[in-house]
């Protein structure tokens, strides 16, 4: 299962890094948030158009970085897209384990998909802030923060 999760991981990080879903500025955002690591030089804006359900309708960002932090601002977008924040926040939990190596991908391959290609990120410490950048900077925009994101 490593090996496919090994191949998994490097087919989408190439995907989402030459085609990224949601890639654009969005004027009818109800929440913008910036986010950087500057050890890495990733810099994004993400533009998130909540409901008054809680709901996230749209999600997109626009920017640049790494392939990683790309990817998975492109996932991630493709992901929330629809869900509640209650969602968008089990999914910000369960992305950290999975980064981080603390859980095994393969018990939750139903529920996150191709969010657990992200796990060979666990192998490479210095690139889980890259992976995590667009995920906390989703978190602190949905729960109100205006605070710029930094890894640092």
């Amino acid at each position: 299962m490593e090996n496919e999760f090994r191949e998994l991981y490097q087919d989408i990080i190439m995907d989402h890094n030459r085609s990224p879903r949601n890639f654009h500025k969005m004027k009818e955002a109800t929440h913008v948030l910036d986010g950087q690591n500057p050890l890495c030089g990733d810099h994004y804006t993400l533009y998130l158009k909540v409901n008054d359900d809680q709901i996230i309708e749209d999600i997109s960002f626009y920017g640049s970085g790494c392939a990683i932090s790309k990817a998975s601002a492109s996932v991630m977008s493709a992901m929330l897209k629809g869900q509640s924040i209650e969602k968008a926040d089990q999914f910000f939990k369960l992305f950290q384990k999975i980064v981080k190596g603390e859980v095994d991908p393969a018990e939750y391959l139903d529920k996150i998909g191709k969010l657990a290609a992200f796990s060979g990120v666990s192998e490479f410490p210095i690139r889980v802030k890259c992976a995590t950048l667009p995920w906390h900077t989703m978190h602190k925009a949905v729960h109100g923060s205006n605070e710029k994101v930094s890894t640092e």
